[in-house]
């Protein structure tokens, strides 16, 4: 027997997840009667991630709704900048297949832990939970997963794509060269004296402003790279704000 049929349309940002068919506008489906209007969203494609809010004939509802025979639900794209979740620290989790998104956010003081081998979903997802971290991810597998504290979709493969569109999506505080690249750690001022050991001699005699991570040790200095490190922060703190202080 065939269930109540409503009628449903999705935002035009979010015809990347949905059957073509179902990306011109207003089109019919058939659901069971019991089905929350999550679950029915994610069926389409959709995940809870990336939708903002739910209208059923207009006025919003939530997840866990029932749609009705009739009804006219809108799925709408996630408002920007998003909120996530009031009085938590805005931090990030980047799965597996994001580490140069992560080096970059890092780059940019943004809190981004990073997982450099696959430990899988199942792990991810509790990662994100006991930290509270948003997971960044291009898995849409992994954002389906309940256990997410929250989440987004990456949607470009370009890293220069990648970081515009979370510094756009969060908004996160910027604070350039404050970070590890290579573990996330706090960056502090360090005396050459102190990093001596540590530099190879032609570092030792070109450079004398140092910085070294409290986490791992590491240690930074203004070398080869640092004029294309330099354009990357130069031309996100033009965009999105922040103060540079490379």
């Amino acid at each position: 027997m065939n269930g109540p049929e409503i009628h449903i349309s999705f935002a035009p940002d979010l015809g990347l997840f949905v059957p073509a068919d179902r990306r011109a506008g207003r089109t019919t489906l058939t659901t069971d009667g019991t089905s929350s209007l999550g679950h029915v969203v994610e069926s389409l494609g959709v995940p809870l991630t990336e939708a903002g809010r739910l209208l059923v004939d207009g006025r919003p509802v939530d997840t866990s709704y029932v749609p009705a025979a009739g009804e006219s639900v809108e799925v709408e794209a996630v408002v920007r900048p998003q909120p996530v979740r009031p009085g938590a620290p805005l931090r990030f989790l980047l799965d597996v297949h994001l580490g140069t998104l992560a080096r970059r956010l890092r780059l940019l003081g943004v809190d981004a832990a990073y997982e450099s081998e696959d430990i899988g979903d199942p792990a991810l997802a509790a990662l994100s939970a006991s930290e509270r971290r948003v997971m960044l991810s291009r898995d849409r597998g992994l954002l389906r997963r309940r256990e997410l504290w929250a989440g987004a979709y990456v949607y470009s493969d370009r890293p220069e794509d990648q970081l515009r569109d979370v510094l756009e999506r969060f908004a996160p505080p910027l604070a350039p060269w404050t970070r590890c690249t290579a573990c996330n750690g706090r960056l502090s001022d360090a005396d050459k004296d102190t990093v001596r050991e540590r530099l190879e001699q032609g570092t030792e005699k070109s450079y004398d402003v140092f910085a070294e991570c409290e986490e791992c040790g590491r240690v930074y200095w203004r070398g080869a790279h640092h004029a294309r490190l330099e354009a990357i922060v130069s031309d996100a703190v033009r965009e999105f704000g922040g103060a540079t202080t490379g």
